[in-house]
């Protein structure tokens, strides 16, 4: 029987090994990721080990994968939070595990979330679907827009 992700969390871990921290943001760079929740239209993740931190950032058409470069001790995630961004974790990596084939989903900023964070990981295709199946809570969700800027609401 295998954990859950909830039991996955890093806090109890080693603090000297690997987290995983994944954020939110709400910047729609391309047109199509407007019709994704406002505030939740792409994600990311950063790794935290003994030397620092890499970030693995998913953009439209690359992969970026960079070593940051500051002190390991630095508050990244909270960096990200004042940065208005949402961030949950530390969870634990997943565990390398073999499979029949490679998966048949699109790659997305999603995607890279849920393979770093292994096969245990909960099934999302959206961002704020990754967000609330990771256990994040909104506290006052915007009224959703459904006619752009005419000020309609559902």
């Amino acid at each position: 029987m295998t954990a859950r992700l909830a039991h996955r969390r890093a806090l109890a871990a080693d603090p000297a090994g690997q987290g995983v921290w994944i954020a939110f943001g709400g910047v729609a760079d391309q047109p199509w990721l407007r019709l994704l929740r406002p505030g939740f239209r792409h994600c990311f993740a950063a790794l935290s080990d003994e030397g620092g931190w890499t970030v693995l950032e998913p953009l439209s058409g690359r992969l970026v994968v960079a070593r940051l470069p500051v002190a390991a001790g630095f508050d990244l995630p909270g960096f990200y939070r004042r940065a208005g961004l949402r961030v949950l974790g530390p969870f634990l990596p997943g565990e390398p595990v073999a499979s029949l084939g490679p998966a048949l989903l699109p790659f997305t900023c999603v995607s890279l979330c849920r393979a770093l964070l292994g096969p245990g990981a909960p099934f999302a295709v959206t961002p704020y679907g990754l967000f609330r199946a990771l256990g994040g809570q909104v506290a006052d969700p915007a009224p959703r827009r459904i006619f752009g800027e005419i000020g309609i609401n559902s």
